[in-house]
């Protein structure tokens, strides 16, 4: 199994160049069934990795473009009167999908928004008082703008904890930068994957990421953690239950591609800045970029010792 979780990571790595730390960030994502949000400025690959992952995950593929007259319907579905059998049938939306790309989620309103909270916490939908059950494997892949570009709309808290992991693609470095100049257009190279892996797989993985073993001082690890985050005199808001459960299941996730059946403590602080960053909200307000977010892990790493 980790040979072809390796061969996924090595097909997405040929289409997006110099990534190769975002790319096993995303795929821990995956094995961990999480949720993945890409923050970054337009054009640096975002889109092109969800397409990427999918594709080489062997995973069904569906993406909305978020926009601010979207509405929740466009998403979940809707019911349509059939005169033919003189009731409503219900047409799904592009939510019922394995991997569903939410392009530019942050340009659409705050209500559209929340029509995935349902979805990404309980992994089905409500319409018309009846509850519809995703497919499984569900992985939501979002990508955001920065909130100083115009036309956004910030992703609330309830929104943000949805995602176990945000990540940022950033500038490719120049070697990288120029085998994209030279090399094939990434549409061609996107049609010509073949998939490493099946669906089955994938839920087989997610399975045994759930076997990995969490020592008991690496639990304590993890706890005091969340424990200084909430005591913090920088910062307003610390990490909450779910997102300790959502570090493990990533630290677990992250083990598992190392080849381990343990967890290590260097596990989970490659995982942390992913997870936690997002989450984390200073005293003095505003909106944080990834350095920022960076710097509050970083901060809460020195001060929790490894014990």
């Amino acid at each position: 199994m980790l040979e072809k979780i390796q061969s996924v990571a090595s097909q997405v790595g040929k289409i997006v160049v110099g990534k190769q730390a975002q790319i096993r960030l995303a795929l821990a994502c995956v094995l961990a069934r999480g949720h993945l949000l890409i923050e970054d400025l337009p054009g640096v690959g975002k889109t092109t990795l969800a397409h990427a992952l999918s594709a080489a995950l062997g995973l069904g593929f569906k993406r909305v473009q978020f926009t601010n007259d979207l509405l929740p319907a466009d998403i979940v579905g809707i019911s349509v009167f059939d005169r033919n059998t003189a009731g409503f049938v219900f047409h799904p939306g592009p939510v019922f999908a394995q991997v569903l790309l939410a392009d530019e989620i942050n340009r659409a309103s705050p209500k559209t928004q929340s029509s995935l909270l349902e979805a990404m916490e309980e992994r089905q939908v409500t319409v018309d008082g009846q509850a519809r059950s995703l497919p499984d494997p569900f992985f939501v892949i979002a990508t955001q703008n920065p909130q100083d570009q115009i036309g956004t709309f910030p992703l609330p808290e309830s929104q943000l904890d949805r995602f176990l992991m945000c990540i940022e693609l950033g500038y490719p470095d120049p070697k990288s930068e120029r085998a994209l100049l030279e090399g094939r257009d990434r549409r061609w190279m996107l049609d010509r994957i073949v998939p490493s892996m099946t669906p089955e797989e994938v839920l087989v993985a997610q399975r045994m990421v759930g076997e990995i073993r969490c020592a008991a001082p690496l639990v304590d690890y993890v706890q005091n953690l969340l424990t200084h985050s909430r005591r913090s005199a920088s910062l307003a808001e610390g990490l909450s239950p779910r997102a300790g459960i959502a570090l493990l299941q990533a630290a677990r996730a992250w083990a598992m591609l190392d080849g381990r059946n343990h967890v290590l403590p260097d596990d989970v602080q490659a995982v942390l800045p992913a997870v936690a960053g997002h989450r984390l909200k200073p005293v003095k307000g505003g909106t944080l970029t990834h350095r920022g977010r960076a710097e509050l892990v970083s901060e809460l790493v020195r001060a929790v010792p490894v014990s």
